[in-house]
């Protein structure tokens, strides 16, 4: 079992003239290898904040985190940044790609971080796998939005993680270019056994993968229903 959700609540506090929120009420979860989850939901119904635990990013109010049979709750900071960087890879709407890196560089940050011996001849590999080894000199404002995620994936994959988080993975791309990386995405991770977990809103995208839940009012549910924004 690659990842488990354990009576998973997460409620933000009350603040002046606003009543506590919850966003995530006792939510269950398994996973196995290689098994590709998509978790559907309105705009706002805490998809972003699953991730986020799930990641180690943020904290729940109840309910633990297992990855690789490890709790995330009970880590410690320094434990759990280590913990991430070798078995979590993340895949944001946004790319976060370092702006003074290049594209090379940006995928191998994770194995420097780690001090991968081979972390250029992978990084290398990487970015023929992701079609871009010809722009690997290339910084992230040279590179399309296409380009700049494929960066982003291969950034994440490199370090063959454990479970790939993606956080609308083709949302800030046209509808050509996002089926074209979404075709990526489900192929680099068919040819790794990996394990992903990805978040939308976007059901074309969803229906790719072998389960697909639902997020509504902090419950998941695996009755497929119609999304609307």
């Amino acid at each position: 079992m690659i990842l488990q959700l354990k009576n998973l609540s997460k409620t933000y506090p009350a603040s002046e003239g606003v009543e506590p929120v919850t966003v995530l009420s006792n939510l269950q979860l398994s996973v196995d290898k290689g098994e590709t989850v998509a978790v559907l939901g309105r705009s706002g119904c805490g998809k972003s904040t699953l991730l986020s635990l799930i990641a180690g990013l943020d904290l729940p109010t109840s309910g633990d985190v297992l990855v690789a049979d490890q709790s995330l709750i009970t880590m410690k900071e320094k434990d759990l940044s280590k913990f991430r960087a070798k078995n979590i890879g993340i895949v944001f709407q946004q790319f976060h790609l370092m702006p003074h890196l290049t594209a090379l560089e940006n995928i191998s940050l994770p194995l420097e971080l780690t001090h991968d011996k081979a972390a250029r001849e992978k990084s290398e590999t990487m970015l023929e796998s992701i079609g871009l080894y010809n722009r690997k000199t290339h910084f992230p404002h040279q590179l399309s939005g296409g380009e700049c995620q494929r960066v982003a994936i291969g950034r994440a994959l490199v370090i063959e993680p454990a479970i790939l988080l993606a956080d609308e993975p083709t949302g800030n791309l046209d509808e050509k270019t996002g089926d074209q990386l979404a075709g990526l995405l489900f192929k680099l991770v068919e040819s790794i056994n990996m394990t992903l977990l990805l978040v939308t809103h976007n059901q074309n995208l969803a229906g790719q993968c072998s389960k697909q839940l639902t997020l509504k009012n902090g419950c998941l549910a695996d009755d497929l229903v119609t999304i609307s924004n």
